[in-house]
């Protein structure tokens, strides 16, 4: 899905969740969050506008929406909710402080943000949230406390995590056997042989993107696994030419010349990795979990056929970054009422049933020991390892909004789509990569 979908509370009453009877607790439970009056600290009233991150899980999306859209009902509100396809949501809230018509409150992304955060009075101060669900879930997971912490340059926190997001390695454990492979691959050389051996159109090798697509800047986690840095310790110089650059570079145009990429590779929209691990195109993929929740619906057989391990290693360091997605407040829209529900949305009773069927990971302690994190759902248990033990946001480079600026820029895909696509020689295409990205680091001295 792609593209916004507008739903007002009442066309989405009694609709959505038709779906929802389907869960044990169902209707019940959105009634009880429902039901949660607004807290006495913020006074909810008017109207709500509110845009929702699509997570490739309908049965998640409809359980929010109908949930702001009850939650309106209850406190006199009158909700309007808006799906957006998480690749296009910095497009459309760039669009909406160009013409001054944001959300009173939506989904983002980390780089975004520490994007928005960075410009005045476009974000509203948070804190007061934070430490409430803080105190009432056993704290937040330092990683995502210290990530989303933006008072250096806000004055105050301006995102709520809801939601863990990592990438676990998911392989074709049925083509992998009939070539003799029963290993998940430790390193990245490892992952290509392994992609090689199995490469037999249509059913190609690895399928990861390279386009300019959130997905695509999983490469820049493997280019930090061979010892290339995005900037400096200090994240103010680009130092991303380099030795290891090199050798990076060498390692993905090696394994883009033996055609082991599907078609498209270079040009995917945000769902290109997960369409072609679901219609048997790519033995391997690097994936949150929405494509095991489409498996695991619609292929049983592939969902069965589907291992799943933590992404390789690469040569100098093993690089498995978690990040957060977040909630957020406008600061010149309905404060009161976009904080309320942001709290409401945040309580175990709901979050519980809609990590069931979400790709995310717990971001609070106590969603810990939910359940689904703890069952026999590899990558819900996955996406929980992840978050205890992967690696920072960024890391090793400084996650600073001239970091999240770079990402959200798609340097290096471009980087890459350069070398392989337009032949560029690797010192022609790292001396673009760093002229650009040092133009975007100098805008935050």
């Amino acid at each position: 899905m792609s593209g916004i979908a507008r739903l007002t509370r009442r066309r989405m009453l009694g609709a959505s969740i038709a779906g929802a009877a389907a869960l044990s607790q169902g209707h019940g439970l959105q009634q009880a969050i429902a039901a949660r009056k607004a807290p006495v600290t913020l006074q909810a009233s008017g109207k709500l506008t509110y845009w929702v991150g699509i997570t490739l899980s309908e049965k998640a999306d409809n359980m929010i929406v109908d949930a702001i859209n009850e939650w309106g009902d209850a406190n006199n509100v009158d909700t309007e909710v808006t799906l957006v396809n998480v690749n296009d949501m910095n497009q459309k809230i760039a669009a909406a402080v160009e013409s001054g018509t944001m959300p009173d409150g939506f989904d983002l992304g980390l780089d975004l943000l520490l994007l928005l955060s960075n410009q005045k009075d476009i974000l509203a101060p948070v804190d007061d949230i934070f430490g409430t669900l803080a105190d009432a879930q056993g704290g937040w997971y330092d990683t995502f406390a210290k990530a989303t912490d933006t008072t250096a340059i806000a004055g105050a926190r301006t995102g709520i995590p809801f939601g863990a997001s990592g990438n676990l390695l998911f392989r074709r454990i049925d083509a992998l056997k009939g070539v003799g492979l029963t290993e998940a691959p430790a390193t990245w050389d490892d992952l290509v042989s392994q992609a090689v051996a199995v490469n037999e159109p249509p059913l190609y090798g690895l399928g990861l993107a390279v386009s300019n697509v959130g997905d695509g800047n999983l490469q820049i986690s493997v280019l930090q696994s061979y010892g290339g840095r995005i900037a400096d310790d200090a994240g103010t110089t680009v130092t991303i030419k380099s030795d290891a650059t090199r050798t990076y570079l060498e390692w993905i145009k090696n394994a883009w010349d033996q055609g082991i990429f599907p078609p498209g590779a270079a040009t995917w929209d945000g769902q290109g990795d997960n369409q072609a691990y679901l219609s048997g195109q790519a033995a391997f993929i690097a994936n949150t979990g929405s494509v095991a929740n489409a498996a695991k619906v619609d292929d049983p057989e592939l969902y069965a056929a589907t291992g799943y391990s933590p992404l390789p290693a690469g040569p100098v360091l093993h690089i498995s970054q978690v990040s957060c997605q977040n909630r957020a407040v406008s600061a010149d829209g309905n404060v009161e009422a976009a904080k309320a529900v942001i709290e409401a949305l945040a309580a175990p009773e709901l979050m519980q049933e809609y990590y069931k069927t979400a790709i995310w990971g717990p971001v609070l302690k106590n969603q810990a020991s939910f359940e689904i994190f703890n069952g026999d759902d590899p990558v819900h248990v996955g996406l929980r390892e992840l978050v205890e033990n992967g690696t920072p946001p960024g890391s090793p480079d400084v996650y600073n909004t001239a970091y999240g600026d770079f990402s959200a820029n798609f340097i290096v895909p471009k980087m890459i789509q350069r070398v392989l696509i337009d032949g560029y020689e690797f010192d022609k295409a790292m001396d673009e990569a760093q002229t650009a990205g040092q133009a975007i680091y100098d805008k935050y001295k």
